[in-house]
């Protein structure tokens, strides 16, 4: 089989641009890492004190926790933790008190 690149979105993460990551409260900035088939992997930085916007989910959503920590429906999750959401499930606590890093793929 050869190499090849059809199919295949690679991201420079240096050249990637940071723009805000739009939450109920305090402040974030993400920077998309890729995407294909409609999905999309994100790099957020959140910073202390940022909460994301309730919503519901029409697609799968996966998260995983680079650093720092969050809660997530109540949960507490720290780096290394992640999470997988079904589509047609809401999403109504996510909040970080320390700050936080983490990939989220998800399809609008």
């Amino acid at each position: 089989m050869e190499i090849s690149l059809e199919g295949w979105n690679i991201v420079d993460t240096d050249g990637a641009e940071w723009f805000p990551w739009v939450g109920t409260a305090g402040e974030a900035r993400a920077k998309v890492l890729g995407s294909a088939d409609g999905y999309t992997v994100v790099l957020v930085e959140a910073q202390p004190g940022y909460q994301g916007s309730p919503h519901e989910h029409a697609f799968a959503e996966f998260h995983y926790l680079v650093s720092g920590s969050v809660r997530n429906q109540g949960v507490a999750m720290k780096a290394g933790d992640g999470y997988a959401a079904a589509a047609g499930s809401t999403h109504a606590d996510f909040a970080t008190e320390t700050g936080a890093t983490y990939l989220v793929i998800f399809k609008l």
